[in-house]
């Protein structure tokens, strides 16, 4: 688990900052301020929620494997994917029905840090 999600969080923090490259230089100049806003927040939490995923694979570390700390790194990587990902695709079609699929992803991001959060509060002190 824990070379897996620092795998994973190593890779989907490459492509935020390549996906936030090529909406700076290439798609700025071509869709709204708006749309540009919009796609700046997926790329907002695309990057911080890859840095949770690595930061779950160190706790999982110092702590252990879990299957709390397992949910929340999958959850973690499934909101970037729904969040991040229809807030691209909004920003560059404009087909507005997409939008509802984003607060999926945020219902994975809130759910993801529960289970890191739920995870903390059950172990017991050293």
């Amino acid at each position: 688990m824990q070379r897996a999600f620092i795998a994973w969080g190593a890779v989907l923090s490459m492509l935020a900052v390549a996906i936030g490259a090529f909406g700076a230089h290439l798609l700025e100049p071509v869709i709204s301020e708006h749309y540009m806003k919009v796609y700046e927040t997926g790329v907002q939490y695309h990057m911080f929620h890859a840095l949770g995923l690595i930061l779950i694979a160190l706790i999982a570390g110092q702590w252990g494997e879990s299957a709390r700390l397992r949910w929340a790194g999958r959850l973690l990587g499934t909101g970037i994917v729904l969040f991040s990902g229809s807030l691209y695709v909004l920003s560059i079609s404009g087909i507005k029905v997409l939008g509802a699929i984003t607060p999926l992803g945020g219902v994975c991001f809130i759910a993801g840090w529960l289970c890191l959060t739920l995870e903390a509060i059950s172990r017991k002190r050293a």
